[in-house]
């Protein structure tokens, strides 16, 4: 089998175990910390938002420095790190400490982001790029499985502990994965998806490739800033659903184990979400594709505020995830026809940048709404009407970037 097959798997383990501890599993840990210490959700969502930094600040570096010294030598220093991050964050007392510790698990979690898998995949995969992408991101919708795994463990050796020894797994296990990416196939005597390679690895690159547009230059692009900004929104709504999903539902009175039931469904459900609007993409024009995912995804999170009800809960846990999964795989595809491939990891870091910002702002400002209202669903409706105006970005943006690809 194709190498570049072989890390595709590995990113999708990685996706799985960095996605369900981190981004995913936080919300088990939000009730039983509040408990303990009797912190507002203001103060915890805050440190969620702390630990988004990893694709915020971190982000833009953390892709500059993945095309220029490989994505193999950020994932052995980020497992590393998150794997001490978590046990130390099982030993807090303080909410100051809180906050440092969270820092560090930001720092550990930005060197084993999608930035780094997506960039390092796009140089093995050219025609199937989208497959290979679909692939590997489906890693952070398979991580829902974790869910109740973590509360499991939880219930048994208490939050504290639990932190312990989901810090050794990330060694034992996130370590040697790492291990396994190797980053150009034409130093393996392959060309990209396998093919033979177009030039000799030992032949210099042909003087007639264009230059390299400079790094700051995409953030005067209109179009590339729309992208950005409707990413910004989507990444406000989905961190917000993420991190408050359980005190939600426990708000509204439905059951811890069917909470996390639910909480396990949204990033399932959304594997289908990046399978289909990953071969969408391919298929029909991006744009209309990406549009309609924003759209599907608003009318998901305006059906959170009634989900109670049945019928409203199905269409939360359709709409919703298929929404959001089908975007995590089409922002990487957009890149890749519309810019440079060569600054692909670049790129993407700053769009997981623009991310990141929205997932900073969303969980405390979601916090803060609820503290000071007793209710989710203004939050909730609040972000349906910005998905709703990220359609419209999400749109103009790429038909801006078609027009000057031409």
């Amino acid at each position: 089998m194709f190498y570049g097959w072989w890390i595709v798997i590995a990113s999708f383990f990685i996706g799985l175990l960095v996605s369900g501890i981190i981004f995913y599993g936080f919300t088990a840990f939000f009730e039983p910390i509040l408990r303990e210490f009797n912190w507002t959700y203001t103060e915890v969502s805050l440190a969620s938002s702390i630990r988004g930094m990893e694709m915020g600040i971190l982000g833009p570096l953390v892709g500059y420095l993945a095309d220029r010294w490989g994505s193999r030598r950020i994932l052995l220093v980020g497992m590393a790190t998150l794997g001490l991050g978590l046990i130390l964050l099982g030993q807090i007392q303080s909410l100051l400490a809180f906050y440092a510790v969270m820092l560090i698990i930001a720092f550990g979690a930005g060197g084993c982001t999608s930035v780094v898998t997506m960039s390092v995949i796009a140089r093995w995969f050219r025609r199937h790029l989208g497959k290979a992408l679909a692939i590997m991101s489906s890693g952070f919708g398979a991580s829902g499985l974790l869910l109740p795994v973590l509360v499991h463990l939880i219930d048994h050796f208490g939050w504290r502990g639990s932190l312990t020894i989901l810090g050794v797994v990330i060694w034992g296990i996130g370590i040697p994965l790492s291990l396994s990416i190797r980053e150009n196939p034409e130093a393996y005597g392959y060309g990209p998806d396998g093919d033979k390679p177009t030039v000799d690895p030992g032949v210099r690159k042909s003087k007639v490739e264009p230059p390299r547009i400079p790094y700051f230059t995409y953030l005067k692009s209109p179009s590339f800033l729309m992208i950005n900004l409707a990413e910004t929104f989507r990444f406000m709504a989905l961190t917000s659903v993420v991190v408050h999903i359980m005190p939600y539902l426990s708000q509204i009175k439905i059951p811890r184990d069917q909470a996390g039931f639910i909480a396990a469904a949204i990033p399932l459900v959304s594997i289908l979400g990046r399978f289909l609007f990953g071969w969408l993409g391919d298929v029909y024009q991006k744009g209309r594709v990406t549009a309609f995912a924003f759209f599907i995804m608003a009318m998901g999170i305006g059906s959170l505020t009634l989900i109670s009800h049945p019928i409203f809960a199905f269409s939360f846990l359709l709409l919703f995830p298929l929404g959001f999964g089908g975007l995590t795989v089409l922002r990487g595809t957009i890149i890749a026809q519309y810019y440079d491939k060569r600054d692909f990891g670049s790129l993407i870091g700053i769009m997981m940048g623009f991310s990141a910002l929205g997932g900073i702002m969303g969980p405390t400002f979601t916090g803060w709404i609820f503290d000071h209202l007793k209710d989710y669903s203004y939050a909730w409706l609040g972000y349906t009407f910005l998905l709703i105006f990220s359609t419209f970005l999400i749109w103009t943006g790429i038909y801006r970037a078609q027009g000057a690809q031409r």
